[in-house]
């Protein structure tokens, strides 16, 4: 006889329609919420799953957070509850956002401001504020 089973590791994408807040870029963003978990399987058929995790993933900056399970099983159950900063753990930090962005946000920015430095987001060469693009690598930088 043959046993067509075996354990295994999946996911799957929740859906979650409200907006948090990231405490790494301090920004107003949409998310992603990730479940994970384990499961047993027998000819190929999901039994049961275990184990589970949720998480956060922040589209500003891409930061990924680990979610409150009590938090991440409403979302599962299809509820929306607010996701509070003390229901997120950092697990990685995201993409800091680049000075231009901060200094917007915060009101001293002024666009073609030659005396201001810039730094490059994908290769971080550091640019004078009145460039549009890096002259390393070409990325946009306004």
């Amino acid at each position: 006889m043959i046993f067509i089973g075996g354990m295994s590791h999946g996911s799957a994408f929740l859906r979650y329609g409200k907006t948090i807040l990231c405490r790494y870029c301090q920004s107003r963003t949409e998310c992603q919420v990730i479940m994970t978990y384990y499961y047993v399987s027998f000819f190929l058929v999901p039994l049961f799953r275990w184990h589970k995790r949720y998480f956060v993933k922040t589209n500003c900056c891409e930061t990924v957070y680990e979610l409150n399970p009590e938090v991440g099983k409403a979302i599962a159950r299809g509820e929306e509850p607010e996701i509070m900063g003390n229901d997120l753990r950092m697990i990685k930090e995201g993409k800091k956002p680049f000075a231009y962005e901060r200094r917007q946000a915060e009101g001293t920015a002024r666009p073609g401001d030659p005396d201001a430095k810039l730094r490059c987001p994908i290769c971080k060469q550091e640019v004078p504020g009145n460039f549009n693009y890096c002259p390393n690598c070409g990325q946009r930088l306004q």
